[in-house]
């Protein structure tokens, strides 16, 4: 693993980083878009899953 692909996101980062309100980042983890994991009762995502759904979302649109 690189270092990249250990560091985790917040919600609050991601909601910044995709200027996306709370709920609808919420909604992506909830349907599995944007992959996260549960560290006690915090959430997190790792930045390469948020790579990822930046990747795919970019391959939609095209």
């Amino acid at each position: 693993m690189t270092a990249d692909t250990d560091e985790l996101l917040t919600v609050p980062e991601v909601m910044a980083r995709l200027k996306l309100g709370r709920s609808m980042v919420y909604d992506l983890i909830r349907s599995r878009r944007l992959v996260s994991i549960k560290v006690g009762r915090a959430r997190r995502i790792p930045l390469s899953s948020f790579r990822n759904f930046i990747t795919d979302q970019i391959s939609e649109a095209a």
